[in-house]
């Protein structure tokens, strides 16, 4: 019998002409790693509130089809049984957080379900101890580290004991090594202490070897069901993009079996290697010419404390020409976010200075800083009052008092919101406000582009366009410069890379030095590592074999 189940399920959001989900029929087993992949707005996070008992009860709108625990239909308030079930951590630990310190956080639900004080002491001691949290039990929560956040998130609902953890894209906002230790717990949470686990990701890589079950949902529908290897053969023949680099690799040369591991594709990658000579990269070997580049930024030992003493920025200085792409990658808490606020002169530096085309940012006002510089940060609701999408943009384009001449249609087709034009950004999935968000920044044409994790909560499809996108602005003379925790989008689409570490510039160079590092190399670079070749990205490991087959 299954623990979860569901039949013939329709549901519509309040107002939704189009179900977010359709047709849904899904068997959970107890104990299974299911793994929920899709593009922006398919339906995965509105599966995931399904699950954990909150639609049609929190969110309203229309269910129609059955949804059944252990083979038990729940109907109506019924549903609300699955929150002493099903715990859920979302995309956003900041939307879940509540309480002012860990140890609070972590109680508030045992507080709720009136357990009785010993017990409550005991089971949020051994969530801390398990997590490793105890040290930060008197800490304010506003004041933790996204990955801090987020293992406090997860604490709190293991404290209720629930059988099904629903993880909502809960690595979007963390570098590599704390996205590996949150699903590193996840694993073993599945694993050796029998959670059943349902984890929604964009970013496959990091978890494709962890799933029994992989599903790839679009426009609220389930496309296919089965074993991660099997799936990315079936995304292959049907051109979809939801399949980390390894095993898009393998299906790609029709390979007889799919490494989920790069172990494992080192392993099976002998059979096409041979001592054939190395091909040179085409896109390393393509080079922008110098003469007549301009430099358009200049950070000169730039340092920077926040009120309170801490020192985020110490001592960088960047250089960055007009038509570059430059994405800056780093650790949480390294100061990459506090940099581009100072390149995009929202903080001014304590020491040093920043050059904007020549000027130096503390002596211009934000407004006149707005007519060269695009400033995109993490979170997309900053960016979104008006009432649909289109006024979005058009309010940017008034504020500069710009023309449109047909720039906001140009932009809302490029980044696939043509048809969500006159929605209200609200109502729209996280993915969807981002691409709103930026879509607001690119209308006015500035010179430098500064955008802030860009990639957050957006698939592998939006993920390729807004890499074209940005890959074009550049050549035609606009400056991106991107901070990022997505080291995968960094290797396909940039030029140059930066890495930070403890307010310092630690690497400043071209693309390929992802390939030289540790926990930043993308998989393609960690699967050739050792055989000669330079391969960062699927369609260069593809041109490698190709040549010395």
């Amino acid at each position: 019998m299954a623990l979860l189940e569901i039949q013939d399920l329709i549901y519509h959001y309040p107002g939704g002409a189009k179900p977010a989900l359709n047709n849904i029929n899904l068997q959970i087993r107890e104990g299974e790693f299911l793994l929920v992949a899709g593009g922006s707005g398919s339906g995965k996070s509105s599966l995931a509130r399904l699950l954990a008992g909150l639609i049609p009860e929190f969110y309203g709108g229309r269910l129609q089809g059955k949804l059944l625990f252990q083979g038990n239909e729940l109907r109506g308030e019924q549903r609300h049984t699955l929150n002493t079930h099903v715990g859920i951590v979302f995309q956003d630990p900041e939307k879940q957080l509540v309480m002012t310190s860990v140890e609070a956080e972590i109680a508030f639900g045992l507080e709720n379900m009136g357990l009785p004080r010993e017990e409550m002491f005991r089971r949020v001691s051994e969530v801390m101890t398990f997590l490793n949290l105890a040290h930060l039990k008197k800490e304010f929560t506003a004041q933790l580290s996204g990955g801090e956040k987020q293992k406090v998130a997860l604490a709190a609902v293991i404290a209720m004991h629930p059988r099904v953890l629903v993880l909502d894209e809960p690595t979007s906002q963390l570098d590599p090594v704390a996205a590996g230790e949150f699903l590193d717990l996840a694993e073993y949470l599945n694993k050796e202490m029998g959670y059943t686990v349902v984890l929604i990701e964009q970013r496959l890589e990091r978890c494709f070897h962890l799933a029994d079950r992989l599903l790839v949902m679009e426009q609220g529908e389930i496309k296919c069901d089965g074993s991660p290897g099997e799936t990315a053969r079936w995304e292959v023949e049907h051109q979809l993009p939801f399949i980390p680099p390894v095993a898009k690799f393998f299906a790609s040369l029709n390979s007889s079996l799919i490494p989920l591991t790069v172990r494992d594709g080192r392993r099976e990658l002998q059979k096409y290697l041979s001592p054939a000579p190395f091909i040179e990269n085409s896109r390393e070997s393509q080079t922008i010419p110098e003469n007549g580049r301009a430099s358009l930024l200049e950070v000169k030992n730039v340092w920077y404390t926040y009120p309170g003493g801490r020192e985020v920025i110490r001592g960088q200085s960047l250089s960055v020409k007009e038509g570059e792409f430059v994405v800056i990658l780093g650790a949480n808490a390294a100061g990459k976010s506090t940099l581009l606020k100072l390149l995009a002169g929202i903080l001014k530096p304590d020491r040093g200075s920043v050059h904007i085309c020549g000027q130096d940012t503390r002596q211009l006002s934000l407004n006149e800083l707005g007519r060269y510089v695009g400033y995109l940060s993490q979170n997309p609701n900053d960016y979104l009052f008006q009432d649909s999408v289109e006024d979005e943009l058009l309010f940017t384009l008034n504020n500069f008092h710009l023309p449109d001449n047909g720039i906001s249609e140009s932009v809302l087709k490029k980044l696939k919101l043509w048809e969500l034009r006159q929605a209200n950004p609200r109502d729209l999935s996280s993915g969807e406000r981002q691409r709103v968000a930026l879509g607001s920044v690119l209308v006015a044409g500035p010179r430098l582009l500064l955008l802030d994790e860009p990639t957050r909560g957006i698939d592998y499809r939006l993920k390729a366009e807004l890499g074209f996108l940005l890959q074009k602005t550049a050549a035609s003379g606009g400056t991106v410069v991107m901070v990022t925790h997505d080291v995968e989008f960094a290797a396909e689409y940039s030029r140059r890379v930066v890495m930070i570490f403890d307010g310092m510039v630690a690497c400043d160079g071209p693309r390929k030095k992802l390939g030289e590092s540790i926990f930043y190399a993308p998989q393609m670079a960690r699967l050739f590592q050792g055989s000669g070749r330079d391969v960062l990205t699927v369609d260069e490991g593809l041109e490698q074999i190709g040549g010395v087959l």
